[in-house]
Parts: structure tokens; sequence; C-alpha cells
């Protein structure tokens, strides 16, 4: 028989005892070739009977799946094929791999001076239906964790969870989490920082934290475990900003009933910018959500199917990290302010120095001492030019492009001691005309940051549709899913279509919708 071995592959064969199949078809290729992880289902008071059948086939017990007759175990083949002959055993299938669907680090007017609000804000229409009703809905997200602690989230109403060996649900060591849960309620009172969708502190959020220090995926089992444990905390809406390849029983046996309960499931699409369909958004219990950027135009990374149901920002998405996670750099010199990026591998430091020019730096100049090296890009590596500068006695080092535009760099590595800059082509010409002047080059800590993936769409949706249903406590899930969909600003091709979905979310058109026509019309 032969398996396509990919992430994204198609739906596997279960170990079906109705019908007598004992092998594993198109396992997930991390697992199939050394890791014979599975999920057994078995019927009601098989637990014990199946743990001794694992341990006596020297197997382990990785996981047991909450609210759920089933468990995540590892074994041989052999043994896997002698517990698919167990009475007590309804079927068995792989433990599928589910991963965070943001890449790497990639406004408007403020609500409360100085304190930005990201482009995904009024896009959404957050900034049309403020957060004041009463019977605001909680919001479960499954992710790395929620930075307790930050400046822009202590002030909400959290509780949370958390799977074994993920640590404390309060702390993200990822920063997948906190981003994630910065879009959907940082605070609009602080006067720094950012404003998520649900701003005011009314919203309530539960956490349950999946992901690890060095976890950088999780299970299926795990991830239906956590939408349980959501149900248990009272969530009315669970935030999933992940995925996976492949279909898992067990996962969407747990979606469907928590769809039947009246739990709104969202999902993001993933990030690998094709048609495949990921987990466990391609559920039809989960909504799945698409990325568009700050120009509403659909996202390049946004996985495009005919289950892509709405899209929101995912661009460039400006939130919260675990505090002092992140970097921003600034530079000035003499009287004018740059935009600028950082080459990657910069360490946070700042420095005051006279701008010199230090052409493409591809050769050590002592008259470099104690100045701001300006260089142009080209010739030779980022790494090299910024090495080229320090052994020059130079403290730190601007990179202009060769091109009018910004460009993203990497030191690929190397150790430095300079704030390591970029600025755009046509800064480059000002600056060359402003040597000489002082340069205040620096990298600082931060604890908001950039980031991009339909994992940052995800939250916007979720934050809405918590945010409308609020205004409407006695309409259902359904209901509101519903008027979501027929409220949604089309994108692209006239009606759904698979990148865009039915459109962009939005909050105010979804309450006027309800408010003329009633829940779900």
């Amino acid at each position: 028989m032969n398996c396509v071995k990919s992430r994204l592959a198609t739906r596997p064969t279960l170990l079906n005892l109705s019908i007598g199949v004992v092998a594993l078809a198109c396992m997930d290729s991390a697992m199939a070739a050394r890791n014979s992880r599975v999920i057994v289902s078995y019927q009601e008071g098989g637990a014990e009977q199946v743990k001794a059948a694992v341990h006596a086939a020297r197997g382990t017990v990785r996981h047991q799946v909450f609210g759920a007759n089933a468990m995540a175990v590892e074994m041989s083949t052999a043994g896997i094929a002698r517990m698919a002959r167990h009475g007590a055993v309804k079927y068995i299938e792989p433990d599928l791999r589910r991963y965070p669907m943001a890449l790497a680090s990639a406004s408007a007017a403020p609500y409360q001076s100085g304190q930005l609000t990201p482009y995904g804000i009024g896009m959404v229409q957050a900034d049309k239906l403020p957060d004041t009703p009463t019977a605001n809905r909680k919001i479960c997200i499954i992710d790395s964790g929620f930075d307790r602690k930050h400046e822009d989230l202590l002030a909400n109403q959290v509780t949370g969870d958390s799977d074994s060996g993920s640590g404390n649900w309060y702390q993200d060591q990822g920063g997948h989490g906190t981003h994630v849960a910065g879009t959907i309620a940082a605070v609009n009172n602080n006067g720094r920082g950012v404003v998520g969708v649900l701003a005011n502190r009314q919203v309530k959020l539960h956490i349950v934290k999946i992901f690890g220090v060095d976890n950088k995926y999780t299970y299926s089992s795990t991830v239906a475990s956590a939408a349980n444990q959501c149900a248990k905390a009272g969530a009315h809406v669970v935030n999933m900003s992940l995925g996976g390849s492949a279909f898992s029983r067990t996962e969407a046996d747990a979606f469907d009933a928590l769809q039947r309960r009246g739990i709104l499931l969202v999902a993001a699409s993933g990030n690998d910018g094709n048609g495949l369909i990921n987990y466990p958004a391609g559920y039809a219990s989960v909504m799945m959500v698409g990325a568009v950027d700050s120009n509403r135009n659909w996202a390049s990374f946004s996985q495009y199917n005919s289950k892509v149901e709405l899209s929101a920002p995912g661009a460039g998405v400006l939130s919260t990290v675990p505090t002092d996670s992140g970097t921003t750099a600034t530079l000035k010199v003499g009287a004018n302010n740059y935009t600028v990026g950082i080459l990657v591998g910069s360490p946070r430091a700042s420095v005051t120095a006279p701008l010199a020019d230090f052409g493409l730096g591809n050769e050590v100049n002592p008259a470099m001492a104690g100045k701001v090296c300006l260089i142009k890009r080209g010739d030779n590596t980022f790494a090299d030019k910024v090495s080229k500068c320090e052994s020059s006695g130079g403290v730190g080092a601007v990179v202009f492009n060769n091109a009018p535009e910004t460009f993203a760099g990497t030191l690929n590595g190397t150790v430095t001691a300079l704030p390591a800059l970029s600025v755009a082509g046509a800064d480059g010409a000002a600056l060359l005309a402003q040597l000489g002047q002082p340069a205040s080059a620096a990298v600082t800590p931060t604890s908001y940051d950039y980031k991009d993936g339909t994992s940052m769409a995800t939250p916007h949706v979720a934050a809405v549709a918590a945010l409308v249903w609020s205004y409407y406590p006695s309409c259902s899930a359904k209901q509101i899913r519903t008027t979501l969909i027929k409220s949604a600003l089309d994108l692209g091709p006239l009606g759904r279509d698979n990148k865009f979905g039915y459109g962009l979310v939005q909050a105010r058109a979804a309450y006027d919708r309800i408010a003329v026509r009633g829940c779900g019309n």
C-alpha cells in the first residue's frame, strides 16, 4: 500500500474493528517510522482493561483524553495489532500532530493617548461596537499559555488549565498564545501598548496550555482534551490558532459533541498557502478562518479551499507578547527619526556616536572607530558587514537597501555586540547627507510584536463572535455563526470563494443584522 508522506496528507484509515482491518494506513509521517503513537478509543468502563492490555504489550499510556473514553498510547506495531482485537476497544487511529499557525515575526488612531490601535480592530468594526454589554461570553484559548503579568493583559478576568508537561497556563514561553490573547483582549485603559477586539476588561478568558517550552507541536488527542476542558470551564467560544494534517475521529467526535452543547468553535486554516485542508478547522463543526492583509488582500500564506468560512486580519498583526520578549528598534540622526528594521540576531544594545560612511562594509577600516557605520547593501553578507564594522572599532551598524524600499535581513548566527539595523534605500540616501551628525541607534526589549499567520486571523473572528453574542445572549452558537457569515464583507469574486470564504468578519454589521432580522436570519 502506498502512502503520501506529507504533513498535509489526506484522511488516514482507522483501525476499524467492524471490518477487521488491523493495519494503520497513512500514519502521520513524523511518527510512522519510529514513534507509533495512536489513540485507542474504548467502550464505556473499559479504561482499566485497556491500560492493562497496553502494559502487557509493553506500551506506554501518554495521555488520557479528558471527557472521552480514549487514551493516547505508544506501542509497537505488533502491540497495536493485538490491541485491535481487544473486546473493549472501539477503534484505533494515529495521534496526529497539531502545530501553532503563526509564521515568524514580520495603526490607527489610539483609543487612549500613547496607545496604538492595530489595523485589524477597525477592519473588523470592533471600534464601532463597544465592549460594554453585561452578558459577556467566555472565550477559551487553546494555545501556548498566557502572560498573566503582562501590562496590557493583567486586568482581565482569566482562569486556566495546563496539559501535563506544558508548564503553568499563566506563563508563555513560546509567545504564540499571548499574541493571540492580545488580539482578543488587550486593554484600553493603560495609555500604552495596544487594544484588542474586547478591550474593556469585560470578557472572561479561559486558557488551556498545550504547547510548552520546547514543544513546537502537540497531538490531536491533546487538542480534543483541551476542547473538553474549555467546555468544563463554561466557555462559549473556543479559539484554536493551530492545526495539522489529516482527519482525526477522536477530534471530530469531540467537536461534534461540543457543537451540540452550543459552543462556537473557531480555528486557523493554515499557513502553507495551498488548497489542502488542515484540522481542526476542516471539521464541519468548526469555523475555518483565512487571513487578509491591511489592504484586505488575501494573504499569500493563507490556505484556500471549500472549507474557508470567514477571513480576518492575519498579516503584520501587532499584539502582545510575553513581557520584554520582543525587540524594537529606533534610529535618530541629528533631529531626524527614521523607520528601521532589526537584522535578525542583533543584540539588544543602544549607542550614540557620529554617523560614518562605511561603503559596502567589505574591508576593515580603522576610521570607523567609535562611529556608527552606515553601510550599503550588496557585495557581501550582512553578517560580514557588521563583523567588519565591529573589527574596525565601530559601535553600531545601519545597513541601507540598494533599492528604494525596506528589506529584512539576518546575521545568520554571527555573534556581535553592535546594534544592527536596516533602513530603506530612500532613507539611506538621506542618511548619507547627514554624515558626522550624532546617530542614536538602539535595539531594546518590548512586550509587543508583529506576527503573520492564520493564527492571528482566528482570534479576530473568535472575539467578534463573542462581542456580538454578548449583546444577544439569547441567540444560539449556530445562529451567531450564521449571522457572522451573512453579515461578512464580501471580498474577491462575488459570493463565497475559496480564499476569502464568505468575506471579512464584521462586528457592527452582525450586530445590526440581529437587531433588524433577529438571531441567525
